[in-house]
């Protein structure tokens, strides 16, 4: 048979075939997208997520919904997502666990990788030590002397295993030589909680979950475990200044597909992305959450982000301790 007789034969079903993919493409979302948070609601990732998928919603009249799969420190709900359909409708908010993991566990994907890139929800908000108010502690001194008078007395709450609660944690221990306890909870909200409670006499905890807390009398702030004070806690000395080098956590919120999924339906989660995080409607809500909207927000500029922060999550297992499992 000869090209011209293949051509009219098959040539009409190439078109159609392309057309059908452009349709598509040009009319995707036509489903509901469903963001995968890695840690329980009320945490670091689940709030911005919500925001984001509620203004993104009411923007495009899309619809968004917040799906929680909890587990192995953020790698259940990443794995998921790393195995499902790159049709742009299961998408995984990712944080700064995704990087930190990698140093500490053993986990089915690498985060860049394996993963399409969408860009940084937020960036921030700094983590920082509260203690339940009930306790006596006014400083970090004092909290330190009972650690090391009582040591099994104290357990600080933790959103589990190479989270920056629980780096954060070891650091501590072994800058101060005391042996406070790790209780793991599924997300950082719950480990929150857990001081408020009383169940535990502390946590590192970012400054999302703490500051309701310290605002209600339920927790004591006592220092920042970042290199720079809080504006709204200027009182509040940051670790370093009492004498504890190396704490820098401060946390970040991204959105990434899995790995295949179409650029045009990356670009336009980008392009919406973009334009949501940069309305007041979401900058209101998430600013007093110490967390600050990302500039020149593109999938490049997140992989180099998390590339910088894969090496920073290295010097640090190795400042608390571990010995990472990658360099």
């Amino acid at each position: 048979m000869s090209y011209h007789r293949v051509f009219a034969v098959l040539g009409p079903i190439f078109i159609a075939l392309a057309h059908s993919a452009a349709a598509e493409a040009q009319t995707y979302p036509t489903r509901p997208i469903t963001l995968v948070v890695p840690f329980a609601p009320g945490g670091l990732s689940d709030v911005p997520a919500r925001i984001f998928g509620a203004i993104t919603q009411e923007r495009t009249r899309a619809t968004f919904v917040v799906e929680n799969k909890t587990g192995a420190s953020g790698v259940v709900g990443a794995t998921h997502v790393l195995r499902a359909e790159p049709d742009g409708y299961t998408l995984l908010v990712n944080a700064l666990a995704d990087v930190q993991n990698m140093h500490y566990l053993t986990v089915p994907y690498d985060p860049i990788r394996d993963f399409a890139l969408i860009g940084q929800m937020t960036q921030g908000p700094p983590l920082v030590l509260i203690v339940d108010a009930k306790m006596p502690y006014k400083n970090v001194a004092e909290l330190i002397a009972d650690a090391k008078a009582n040591p099994t007395k104290i357990s600080f709450s933790t959103s589990g295993p190479a989270t920056s609660p629980a780096i954060a944690l070891t650091q501590l221990n072994t800058l101060a030589d005391t042996k406070i306890q790790d209780v793991p909870y599924r997300g950082s909200g719950e480990a929150a909680g857990a001081v408020a409670s009383g169940a535990v006499q502390g946590t590192f905890t970012f400054l999302t979950g703490a500051k309701p807390l310290v605002d209600n009398g339920k927790a004591r702030v006592l220092a920042i475990a970042y290199p720079d004070r809080i504006a709204s806690w200027p009182e509040v000395p940051t670790m370093a200044e009492l004498g504890f080098a190396g704490f820098h956590h401060a946390g970040f919120v991204g959105l990434a597909a899995p790995s295949k999924t179409p650029m045009n339906i990356i670009n336009w989660l980008n392009k919406e992305l973009n334009e949501t995080i940069n309305s007041s409607a979401f900058k209101q809500r998430v600013e007093p959450l110490g967390m600050t909207i990302p500039s020149d927000n593109t999938p490049e500029k997140f992989a180099d982000y998390m590339r910088r922060e894969i090496e920073r999550q290295a010097a640090l297992a190795k400042l608390s301790g571990h010995a990472p499992l990658r360099p």
